[in-house]
């Protein structure tokens, strides 16, 4: 009587190794493509995180805080009082601090404070509601309401 010699492997644990390798294949492809999907979503988002105002002798100092929440750099082109750019102001409103001109870009998750110095020449009054805009260079908006002192 002849002897079969079976060095092969049976068809289910083929089956099992082709299913786990065809799961391996799957799961690298969904990573690569969130990789490359992420690539071309990226978006900014600017917060405003605080803003208020000080009163000095002749001048009100609003200062301000922006955070990029977003997960692209946003540039921040151009800051609105009143929906008129603070440099029509110009000399009575002049930005100080860590940032003094612009654009500015702001790296995503970042943060930065401006202040925006308002001569009493430009005919604000104590009371009032100053709305401040930052716009930003893809043409975003946002405002945010301050009191002046």
């Amino acid at each position: 009587m002849r002897r079969l010699n079976n060095k092969g492997i049976s068809p289910v644990i083929a089956t099992v190794i082709l299913v786990a390798v065809a799961i391996a294949i799957a799961i690298a492809v969904a990573f690569w493509m969130t990789g490359i999907i992420g690539l071309f979503t990226r978006f900014e988002k600017i917060e405003i995180t605080y803003i208020y105002a000080e009163k000095d002798t002749n001048t009100w100092t609003i200062k301000l805080k922006v955070t990029n929440t977003g997960t692209a750099d946003a540039t921040i082109d151009n800051i609105f009082i009143n929906g008129k750019p603070y440099t029509s102001y110009t000399p009575s409103a002049t930005l100080s601090g860590s940032v003094t001109s612009l654009p500015y870009t702001l790296s995503a998750g970042n943060s930065v404070e401006f202040e925006i110095i308002i001569s009493s020449t430009a005919g604000f009054s104590s009371g009032q509601s100053v709305e401040i805009k930052v716009h930003t260079a893809s043409g975003q908006e946002y405002p945010k309401l301050v009191n002046l002192p």
